[in-house]
């Protein structure tokens, strides 16, 4: 449902990112990119192929109006595919909100997307494959580990920053992790 020819690089990334998800390791990658280069395409192609593997994802974005984006994206890239997209915020009615939590738990969302609400104690995953963490350096690393913790010792984690980060602050930070930067800008 891609409107636009990805780049190389992108295509590049995503076949790293693939390997990663059918390795027998843990993912734990960093997808640095400025603000249109693509790095939401490339994350919601690696949550495509998770949830094809019957696993859940999860998306967290720092604000509201961020995670509002990436879901109105998401369910419009895989409006044809049968993947159930759910949004989550604090600001989200409790009525509605038990609804979706019951939903998570049985296996009924594929694709949860949304803020700070994500890491709450009572958001409890079925099958949980991949974390997927936007403007990841606004977020805590207790709140990171929280929200990966969901999906156990093998939940794959995708990073993403427009900040660009030198590896060896990278390394002093987060210790071994994976790098993917995209240098490539899409036309137009």
């Amino acid at each position: 449902n891609l409107n636009f020819k990805l780049t190389e690089n992108q295509i590049s990334i995503i076949r790293e990112i693939n390997n990663d998800l059918k390795s027998d390791y843990k993912m734990f990658r960093l997808l640095q990119g400025d603000v249109g280069s693509g790095k939401t395409i490339i994350s919601f192609i690696a949550a495509s192929n998770v949830i094809k593997s019957n696993c859940q994802v999860v998306l967290m974005a720092p604000t509201e109006i961020l995670a509002k984006q990436h879901y109105l994206l998401a369910k419009n890239i895989f409006k044809s595919e049968n993947i159930k997209i759910e949004f989550l915020s604090g600001k989200i009615k409790s009525r509605e909100k038990k609804i979706i939590e019951t939903k998570l738990t049985k296996g009924r969302i594929d694709f949860l997307i949304g803020t700070h609400a994500l890491f709450q104690k009572n958001i409890i995953f079925n099958k949980l494959g991949l974390v997927i963490i936007d403007e990841q350096h606004k977020f805590g690393v207790r709140q990171r580990i929280e929200l990966s913790d969901k999906g156990g010792k093998n939940c794959d984690i995708l990073l993403m920053s427009a900040t660009p980060i030198p590896r060896t602050l990278i390394l002093s930070i987060y210790g071994d992790m994976d790098v993917s930067k995209l240098i490539e800008k899409p036309k137009n």
